[in-house]
């Protein structure tokens, strides 16, 4: 009778950087050739911790130097209490335990959860990384999440039809440290779906489908313009990272020069203690040019290669972009093409950043903000607010919106003038910076209608400055109307319902005499008028506008 591994064969996905559109690790998947061994294993905690050193052995024999997913039920660590086999095959295999994430897979319903988390936490121990798989089609825990606090999460691509759940989960991602990537993506609309609500990482049908040979390229639409179009601070070190070529510290120049010369994508290899932290970086070029040097593979070949290397330079996986180019700045200018190495609170190395990465995306973010700004004040427009206003709602926090225009505009332009009309709107929009500059986002929506997201103590600075000066156009005196809803954590879903409070707090400010401030706080009735009088023979010709239309 043929052993059941003689009909075992497997095939390998891979996880794709959505920032780089490269490569990032690649999943092993068992594919019987007859019955379901998948099934048996989900009941034999001993078989399924078989197949976890099988798909080792299967992706190790490919000779890519990714990083790997291995698969094993949540089941299987409970009950074995970890998986001793497969860290001996990754050590015999030359590889090191923090280059394989375990996807710990559902079901959870009847995992004994203390075993469990004592179990991820001996992976851990040997350098295993750990991914919670599954999460959205599966059962597990929320509370169970967090304590397992794993390096990455992988979402069900089911979940891209409710964005508000798939911030939530990314939000929690950030306090927990780890990735968000997105399973089963079959449609560019569902890569737009996952790049707009943050993912870092994918895979599926649409980038290579599962295969016997490893894809060489992945196929990576290019980004949807609604997806170019939410402002970051910065992009961070998490959205660039690349697979690191690993080497022990001990290692000879002769090995580093087998890695380097069979595999020409590799622009430098991290020589890293027993712990996974980079002690040297060895850059491609200045190598591989000493070692062809005459005499150079006679005097190196045998020698360690940490003697040829450079200390590296190393940052933060929460580290953004602009910090790295810091990092990159200090030195020599003969290593601004090195490799910058990221590590985790451990200080192990989870992979690389290049320095042409985060340029091209830096470019590309000014660019696109420059497209957003308006030509007259060169304020951003809404859409800056609105997705700041969305990642706040997303994270928990409270912050405040307020709307401010200049009161019967229509007459200034009229009276003195369209020149002193947009010198006024200017004046205006340069005196809410200065009045707000690193508390709130300022925004230029239109006309002579502008948007503040602040944080409620700022909200005295920015009346006393717009309401408390005396304003004027072609001689003319001129006031402005603000009007302020106050949003507490968990008041308002998202911008949309923000603008709906907002909007008819605008007519309230409107119908008030001179200068005025209406102010209202979201889920609660009424407003305050905290400056300006009634006029209660008044007539307002203005509508209330949703600001964000």
């Amino acid at each position: 009778m043929r052993p059941w591994t003689d009909s075992l064969r497997f095939a390998f996905q891979p996880v794709v950087n959505l920032a780089t559109g490269g490569v990032a690790a690649l999943e092993t998947l068992a594919r019987p050739e007859t019955g379901d061994i998948l099934a048996e294993a989900r009941r034999d905690p001993e078989l399924d911790g078989r197949l976890a050193v099988l798909a080792f052995r299967a992706a190790a024999r490919m000779e890519r130097l990714l990083p790997l997913h291995i698969n094993v039920f949540a089941a299987t660590l409970a009950d074995l209490g970890g998986l001793t086999p497969l860290h001996d095959a990754v050590r015999a295999a030359g590889r090191l335990p923090w280059e394989v994430t375990l996807d710990i897979v559902p079901p959870y319903t009847h995992v004994p959860q203390r075993a469990l988390l004592d179990a991820v936490s001996a992976l851990r121990g040997q350098g295993f990384r750990i991914s919670a798989d599954g999460i959205g089609e599966g059962d597990v825990p929320l509370r169970l999440l967090t304590d397992l606090a794993p390096d990455l999460v992988k979402l069900d691509a089911s979940l891209l039809g409710r964005p508000a759940a798939v911030r939530a989960m990314r939000t929690l991602c950030e306090h927990l440290g780890a990735l968000l990537a997105v399973e089963g993506v079959e449609t560019e609309q569902q890569h737009a779906e996952a790049l707009s609500a943050g993912a870092q990482l994918a895979q599926g049908e649409l980038f290579a489908p599962p295969a016997r040979i490893p894809a060489v390229d992945v196929y990576v639409p290019p980004r949807f313009p609604e997806a170019l179009a939410v402002p970051r601070p910065g992009p961070t070190v998490r959205e660039f990272v690349r697979p690191a070529a690993l080497l022990p510290v001990t290692a000879s120049a002769g090995q580093v020069r087998a890695l380097l010369t069979g595999s020409p994508d590799v622009s430098g290899v991290l020589l890293v203690d027993q712990s996974g932290a980079p002690v040297r970086s060895v850059h491609r070029s200045r190598f591989l040019l000493s070692m062809s040097g005459r005499y150079g593979h006679a005097l190196y070949a045998d020698r360690p290669a940490f003697k040829l290397g450079d200390p590296p330079r190393t940052v933060g996986a929460d580290a953004t972009a602009w910090e790295v180019l810091d990092v990159v700045a200090v030195g020599g200018r003969d290593r601004t093409s090195d490799d910058v190495a990221v590590v985790d609170r451990r200080g192990r190395c989870v992979g690389v950043v290049r320095l042409a990465d985060l340029v091209r995306a830096l470019a590309e973010t000014r660019v696109e903000e420059a497209a957003g700004l308006n030509p007259l004040t060169r304020l951003p427009g809404s859409d800056a607010i609105t997705g700041e206003v969305d990642r706040r709602i997303a994270g928990g926090r409270g912050f405040t919106l307020s709307w401010l225009d200049i009161d019967h505009f229509k007459q200034v332009n009229d009276g003195a003038g369209f020149a002193a009309g947009d010198e006024l709107i200017r004046s205006v929009g340069r005196t809410l910076q200065q009045a707000t500059a690193g508390h709130t986002r300022v925004g230029h929506i239109g006309g002579d209608d502008f948007l503040v997201l602040a944080d409620e103590e700022g909200l005295g600075p920015l009346a006393s400055a717009m309401l408390g000066a005396p304003w004027s156009a072609g001689g003319r005196p001129v006031t402005l109307s603000l009007a302020t809803v106050v949003c507490a954590p968990g008041s308002v879903v998202d911008h949309r319902q923000a603008a709906a409070c907002l909007a008819p707090l605008k007519k309230a400010a409107k119908e008030l005499s001179g200068a005025s401030w209406v102010l209202a706080r979201a889920g609660l009735p009424g407003y305050e008028i905290l400056h300006g009088a009634a006029v209660p023979s008044a007539r307002s010709g203005y509508a209330a506008v949703d600001p964000w239309s």
